[in-house]
């Protein structure tokens, strides 16, 4: 059988490196991203990998409305979704705020995927059996470790884009906790993994990623980083609701981004941030 790869944040990083090795194995992958000519690039690549062209979306994170649209798009052109993996991420400048008014790491990390997993929530149940649950792989951080995350007022600014970005992780893992517990019965499987220091165009302005150039034994490759990603997409041990990973094996985390408690109060919060109706 093939399967639908859902993969936001596809068009470099570990992002298109699990869509390449997800295509090279087989599965029909599904590309979304910001930059249109990235997007194009990662089509090419994701078509040299599998041997087939690849459906590719344009969607913004940044905008909800954005991706209330290609949520509506993919859920109508793609009736089953056996896997989502909600890679999307940004390490933004606290400058500003998003239109919807949200930080834009925060809505780009957390409220972003959270609304694209809602829209995609039937196709997902659809594809999910018994003997095949159907699967969300969230990119998650160490950063969780000194995120500043208020639970009730996700999308509201922080003073350091590193606080924010932490936050933002914070927010992964709970969603996953949450996730696991509301969808479990679905036959949906939500996990979350660490990929490590990553040497790719994220957070390239960055003084601590800028180290990628002279301290490259800190640094993985995006391939080397998208092997848990891989994983926990296809291997029957990564079906683990509600699991953290890292290097393919279970990842601690703080309390904060694990307490069940905080995890049910930011879910309201975010259905609310999102205008979803409370209890989603």
């Amino acid at each position: 059988m093939t399967r639908t790869v859902v993969i936001t944040g596809a068009s470099n990083g570990i992002g298109l490196a699990a869509a390449a090795e997800l295509a090279r194995r087989g599965d029909e992958v599904v590309l979304l991203g910001r930059d249109p000519q990235r997007l194009a690039r990662a089509v090419e690549v994701v078509r040299d990998a599998g041997g087939r062209t690849p459906a590719s979306y344009r969607a913004d994170f940044a905008v909800l409305d954005e991706v209330r649209e290609v949520g509506s798009r993919l859920a109508g052109e793609h009736p089953r979704i056996h896997v989502l993996v909600n890679n999307a991420g940004q390490l933004a400048s606290v400058r500003g705020a998003t239109i919807d008014g949200f930080d834009i790491t925060m809505q780009t990390n957390h409220l972003a995927g959270f609304l694209l997993s809602h829209l995609l929530l039937e196709p997902l149940r659809a594809a999910a059996t018994e003997a095949a649950p159907a699967r969300i792989v969230t990119t998650g951080s160490a950063a969780e470790a000194w995120g500043t995350l208020d639970v009730a007022r996700p999308g509201r600014r922080q003073i350091s884009r590193w606080l924010a970005y932490g936050a933002s992780k914070q927010a992964n893992l709970l969603f996953t906790v949450e996730a696991a517990r509301r969808w479990s019965a679905y036959g949906i499987v939500p996990t979350c993994f660490f990929p490590g220091l990553i040497r790719s165009g994220f957070g390239r302005r960055s003084p601590v990623f800028s180290l990628a150039g002279t301290l490259p034994m800190l640094f993985r490759s995006a391939e080397e980083g998208a092997e848990t990603l891989v994983w926990l997409a296809t291997d029957p041990a990564g079906l683990a609701p509600g699991g953290y990973f890292a290097w393919q094996r279970p990842f601690a985390a703080t309390g904060r981004s694990t307490a069940a408690a905080r995890a049910r109060a930011l879910w309201e919060s975010s259905l609310s941030a999102v205008g979803l109706a409370s209890g989603g």
